[in-house]
């Protein structure tokens, strides 16, 4: 029976790894520059204040998928998931993302409504994090964006179980030549019955802009208790 000291290096305690700083996370910073975000900048209603932030990563401020986000949901229990997605459509109702029904988050969501959102613009320093909850979109909007996408994406809808495990790439491929076969460029693909919308009304909008020494601007939005359709503005502390 081997000692301690001959037991296989395998079953020893094993070794804290060594990081070239290069790649050590602990040394990592940026140093922020850009103008105070202040009250008296924000538009009354947080939708048009989103506005105005996105069209400026739109523009330019962000190069690839400025409307990317992370949307996060959770079970009944409280176990968290987290997924990036792209934002498809945002007006006074709140914001638009498509998914498969059957996937996880789509599981969740039926099983737990409520929903955080983080869009990470990095390039501009600035984030935009939304709590609230998720209601699924009406069948004619997803129709009507579904007819929107690419052909390809239109079938990669049908080819995919999402979020279900499958044995092979070579399989979910396999799918995915069938339906092209049945469906080829040009021909009206059905929109997929497990498909579709999911609307997030918020309760609350939080805009952050970062800053040198750390000193970020945080200012949040939330629905006023005495007037729902109205909005409280408050600044936490970065």
């Amino acid at each position: 029976m081997p000692t301690p000291d001959s037991a296989p290096s395998s079953a020893r305690t094993p070794r804290t790894p060594r990081y070239d700083r290069t790649t050590d996370p602990a040394v990592m910073r940026e140093h922020y520059r850009s103008e105070d975000f202040v009250e008296k900048d924000l538009a009354a209603d947080p939708m048009d204040q989103f506005a105005q932030w996105f069209s400026q990563v739109a523009a330019g401020g962000v190069l690839h998928e400025p409307n990317a986000m992370v949307v996060s949901t959770a079970t009944p229990e409280g176990r968290p998931s987290s997924r990036t997605v792209l934002l498809k459509q945002y007006d006074g109702r709140g914001f638009v993302f498509f998914t498969n029904y059957g996937s996880r988050k789509g599981h969740e969501l039926a099983a737990n409504p409520y929903v955080s959102l983080l869009f990470p613009w990095h390039p501009m320093a600035r984030q935009v994090i939304v709590t609230g909850s998720a209601a699924r979109v009406s069948r004619q909007e997803t129709v009507a964006y579904f007819r929107t996408r690419p052909h390809g994406s239109q079938l990669g809808a049908w080819a995919s179980e999402q979020s279900t495990v499958i044995g092979s790439r070579a399989e979910l491929v396999a799918r995915y030549e069938e339906l092209a076969a049945r469906h080829p460029e040009g021909e009206k693909v059905p929109v997929p019955p497990h498909w579709g919308g999911f609307r997030v009304v918020p309760d609350s909008i939080e805009f952050w802009q970062g800053h040198a020494n750390r000193l970020h601007d945080r200012l949040r939005y939330t629905r006023s208790p005495e007037n729902p359709a109205g909005w409280h503005v408050e600044r936490l502390c970065p």
